[in-house]
Protein backbone atom coordinates (compact mmCIF):
# COMPACT_ATOMS: atom_id res chain seq x y z
CA UNK A 1 0.00 0.00 0.00
CA UNK A 2 3.01 2.27 -0.58
CA UNK A 3 3.32 5.02 -2.91
CA UNK A 4 5.91 7.10 -5.03
CA UNK A 5 4.58 10.06 -2.69
CA UNK A 6 5.17 7.96 0.64
CA UNK A 7 8.77 7.22 -0.49
CA UNK A 8 9.75 10.72 -1.67
CA UNK A 9 8.23 11.35 2.50
CA UNK A 10 11.11 8.53 3.61
CA UNK A 11 13.63 10.19 1.38
CA UNK A 12 12.81 13.63 3.02
CA UNK A 13 12.89 11.62 6.47
CA UNK A 14 16.20 9.77 5.59
CA UNK A 15 17.46 13.29 4.44
CA UNK A 16 16.92 14.58 8.23
CA UNK A 17 18.42 11.77 9.89
CA UNK A 18 21.65 11.94 7.49
CA UNK A 19 21.74 15.98 8.62
CA UNK A 20 21.42 14.94 12.08
CA UNK A 21 24.08 12.31 12.74
CA UNK A 22 26.39 14.86 11.13
CA UNK A 23 25.49 17.37 13.56
CA UNK A 24 25.56 15.00 16.61
CA UNK A 25 28.99 13.79 15.91
CA UNK A 26 30.07 17.51 15.37
CA UNK A 27 28.18 18.32 19.06
CA UNK A 28 29.32 15.03 21.12
CA UNK A 29 33.16 16.40 20.44
CA UNK A 30 32.57 19.64 21.45
CA UNK A 31 30.47 18.54 24.96
CA UNK A 32 31.19 16.77 28.00
CA UNK A 33 30.33 14.96 30.53
CA UNK A 34 25.70 14.25 30.45
CA UNK A 35 25.30 16.78 28.07
CA UNK A 36 28.06 14.81 25.77
CA UNK A 37 25.93 11.16 27.30
CA UNK A 38 22.78 13.18 26.01
CA UNK A 39 24.53 14.08 22.34
CA UNK A 40 26.09 10.20 22.11
CA UNK A 41 22.51 8.91 23.10
CA UNK A 42 20.88 11.20 20.33
CA UNK A 43 23.67 9.97 17.42
CA UNK A 44 22.69 6.65 18.36
CA UNK A 45 18.87 6.95 18.27
CA UNK A 46 19.18 8.86 15.01
CA UNK A 47 21.44 5.82 13.56
CA UNK A 48 18.94 3.60 14.24
CA UNK A 49 16.32 5.77 12.71
CA UNK A 50 18.39 5.82 9.83
CA UNK A 51 18.70 2.48 9.11
CA UNK A 52 14.79 2.14 9.94
CA UNK A 53 14.21 4.48 7.21
CA UNK A 54 16.90 2.69 4.34
CA UNK A 55 14.84 -0.41 4.89
CA UNK A 56 11.73 1.24 4.75
CA UNK A 57 13.00 2.97 1.16
CA UNK A 58 14.37 -0.39 -0.16
CA UNK A 59 11.45 -2.97 0.74
CA UNK A 60 9.15 -0.36 -1.66
CA UNK A 61 11.36 -0.64 -4.31
CA UNK A 62 12.93 2.82 -3.95
CA UNK A 63 16.89 4.06 -3.49
CA UNK A 64 17.88 5.52 -0.43
CA UNK A 65 19.90 8.66 -0.68
CA UNK A 66 23.54 8.27 0.85
CA UNK A 67 24.41 11.59 3.47
CA UNK A 68 26.08 14.10 2.15
CA UNK A 69 30.06 14.87 2.91
CA UNK A 70 28.98 18.07 4.93
CA UNK A 71 26.42 20.58 6.19
CA UNK A 72 25.46 23.51 6.53
CA UNK A 73 25.31 24.49 9.83
CA UNK A 74 22.71 27.58 11.17
CA UNK A 75 25.58 28.48 13.73
CA UNK A 76 29.09 26.97 14.56
CA UNK A 77 28.42 25.35 18.22
CA UNK A 78 31.59 26.97 20.29
CA UNK A 79 30.59 25.45 23.06
CA UNK A 80 28.79 23.61 25.18
CA UNK A 81 25.74 25.74 25.70
CA UNK A 82 25.77 26.63 21.79
CA UNK A 83 25.85 22.73 21.49
CA UNK A 84 22.58 22.40 23.14
CA UNK A 85 20.48 25.13 21.31
CA UNK A 86 21.41 23.31 18.40
CA UNK A 87 20.67 19.88 18.99
CA UNK A 88 17.02 21.40 20.11
CA UNK A 89 16.63 23.21 16.49
CA UNK A 90 17.97 19.94 15.34
CA UNK A 91 15.38 17.82 16.75
CA UNK A 92 12.83 19.89 15.60
CA UNK A 93 13.75 19.63 12.11
CA UNK A 94 13.92 16.20 12.42
CA UNK A 95 10.42 16.09 13.71
CA UNK A 96 9.05 18.15 11.55
CA UNK A 97 10.13 16.05 8.67
CA UNK A 98 8.55 12.82 10.28
CA UNK A 99 5.35 14.94 10.78
CA UNK A 100 5.31 15.08 6.90
CA UNK A 101 5.90 11.33 6.96
CA UNK A 102 3.21 10.66 9.50
CA UNK A 103 0.57 11.30 6.18
CA UNK A 104 1.99 8.57 4.14
CA UNK A 105 -0.73 5.90 2.44
CA UNK A 106 1.00 3.03 4.21
CA UNK A 107 -0.06 2.91 7.74
CA UNK A 108 3.18 1.24 9.21
CA UNK A 109 5.04 4.05 7.74
CA UNK A 110 2.55 6.26 9.56
CA UNK A 111 3.10 4.52 12.62
CA UNK A 112 6.72 4.81 12.35
CA UNK A 113 6.60 8.74 11.72
CA UNK A 114 4.40 9.08 14.05
CA UNK A 115 6.79 7.54 16.80
CA UNK A 116 9.82 9.20 15.37
CA UNK A 117 7.96 12.77 16.26
CA UNK A 118 7.25 11.71 19.66
CA UNK A 119 10.97 10.28 19.97
CA UNK A 120 12.93 13.71 18.09
CA UNK A 121 10.43 15.73 20.68
CA UNK A 122 11.54 14.56 23.43
CA UNK A 123 15.00 14.35 23.05
CA UNK A 124 14.54 18.09 22.18
CA UNK A 125 12.68 18.98 25.48
CA UNK A 126 15.83 16.94 27.58
CA UNK A 127 18.35 19.19 25.98
CA UNK A 128 16.53 22.30 27.67
CA UNK A 129 17.30 23.65 31.00
CA UNK A 130 14.02 24.38 31.73
CA UNK A 131 10.63 21.38 32.03
CA UNK A 132 8.41 22.48 28.69
CA UNK A 133 4.90 24.52 29.92
CA UNK A 134 2.05 21.67 30.06
CA UNK A 135 0.38 23.56 26.81
CA UNK A 136 3.03 25.10 24.82
CA UNK A 137 1.94 27.49 23.56
CA UNK A 138 -0.74 28.92 25.61
CA UNK A 139 -0.47 31.72 27.53
CA UNK A 140 0.49 31.17 31.52
CA UNK A 141 -2.62 31.43 33.45
CA UNK A 142 -2.66 33.86 36.61
CA UNK A 143 -2.55 32.30 39.85
CA UNK A 144 -5.81 32.90 41.44
CA UNK A 145 -6.94 32.30 45.12
CA UNK A 146 -8.49 29.44 46.07
CA UNK A 147 -12.44 29.28 45.83
CA UNK A 148 -13.75 29.87 49.09
CA UNK A 149 -16.75 27.22 49.61
CA UNK A 150 -20.51 28.83 49.19
CA UNK A 151 -22.77 29.05 52.02
CA UNK A 152 -24.71 26.03 50.41
CA UNK A 153 -21.58 23.91 50.57
CA UNK A 154 -20.10 24.45 54.27
CA UNK A 155 -20.53 21.48 56.84
CA UNK A 156 -22.07 22.03 60.28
Amino acid sequence: MSSADDIDKLRKALAAEHAALFAYGLLAARTSGTVRRRMSEAFEAHRARRDQLRTLITARGGQPAEPDASYALPFFPSNATLAVKLAVRLENGVAAAYLELVSARDPKVREHAALAVQEAVKRSYAFRPDPPAAFPGMPAAAASPPASPSAGQAGG
